[in-house]
């Protein structure tokens, strides 16, 4: 059974279409955007893209014992990624912004995995796709609890990766 081991909630502004989390030790510049994926990752650092209308984005973010259960909301994206964090010690970084601390710290260094989540506010639109071609993108309705007036809602869980033994 999987538990919460803590949460943190943020809000941030994206710069250059991106906002990221990151290991406390690793360099964060020098990934080169990829249009055809919304998380970017590399050793130590997950960056997510963003369309350029997004102002505001609340970002929650989620440590758990082990995989999280789905969370059922109307979710426009999702994707997961694996990520070795050297220190397990995080925080939130835009390009413009720096570096903002968070009070969530990993129980230890090393691979975890996490899988991300967001939605738009239809109300605060129209968002175009940073990703494959600037299209329009289609926002579903009923998600106005979690955006509270933001231009985005994002749910990041994070969880230790399961880790392979000998015969396996």
């Amino acid at each position: 059974m999987s538990n919460i081991l803590g949460a943190h909630e943020i809000v941030v502004s994206p710069s250059y279409r991106l906002f990221g989390l990151m290991d406390t030790s690793v360099d964060p510049y020098g990934l080169d955007p990829d249009n055809t994926r919304w998380l970017l990752s590399a050793p130590g650092l997950v960056y997510l893209q963003v369309p350029s209308a997004v102002i505001n984005s609340t970002v929650r973010l989620e440590s758990w014992s082990s995989k999280p259960p789905e969370n059922p909301g109307k979710w426009f994206g999702r994707e997961e990624v694996a990520v070795e964090f050297p220190t397990g010690e995080l925080e939130i970084h835009t390009l413009d912004g720096g570096a903002q601390n968070i009070p969530l710290t990993l129980p230890s260094a090393g691979l975890y995995e996490m899988r991300w989540q967001w939605m738009f506010n239809g109300n605060r639109g129209p968002f175009l796709s940073p990703i494959g071609g600037a299209r329009p993108l289609p926002v579903p309705p009923g998600q106005e609890g979690e955006l509270k007036g933001k231009d985005q809602y994002c749910l990041v869980q994070i969880w230790r990766a399961p880790t392979c033994t000998q015969g396996e």
